[in-house]
């Protein structure tokens, strides 16, 4: 049962210098610094449709199910914890070559908007700003 609570959206962009199958593997890959499942305290990760993730940092708990993988273009998994005050939310990523690069895109919907809601943007921003540092050059924010 959904509260009353609004909803926001956070949609981020990054330029990778990496091709689409890379970074999308880049992604997943836990050993990776800059995607939330490297700095898990713990971590069971099935990436997979129908698999599960749970991810603990911090002691909060967090955990989804996997519902779309497109391997190299596009990841969609469901993202709970405290934070969504128990409802699911959703995020999407998706990878598309632009020249030699990557665009990722990751879309975090249907986020309470409180102010815990609201921090899933500084969270985000976070992991963002390190996982392009692992390909290349690092990465250009897109506005």
């Amino acid at each position: 049962m959904r509260t009353n609570t609004e909803t926001i959206e956070f949609k981020f962009e990054r330029t990778i210098p990496a091709p689409p199958g890379e970074v999308f593997d880049g992604w997943l890959n836990p050993k990776i610094p800059g995607n939330p499942w490297n700095m898990a305290e713990k971590l069971l990760l099935n990436a997979q449709v129908d698999g599960f993730f749970y991810w603990l940092i911090k002691g909060n708990s967090h955990y989804g199910r996997f519902t779309e993988m497109e391997w190299p273009s596009r990841i969609q998994h469901t993202w709970m914890s405290r934070s969504t005050l128990g409802e699911e939310t959703m995020v999407t990523l998706t990878f598309k070559k632009q020249g030699e690069d990557t665009l990722m895109t990751l879309v975090h919907s249907g986020i309470p908007d409180t102010e815990a809601g609201r921090g899933h943007e500084k969270g985000w921003n976070y992991f963002l700003d390190i996982f392009p540092e692992q390909f290349g050059n690092g990465s250009r924010k897109e506005k």
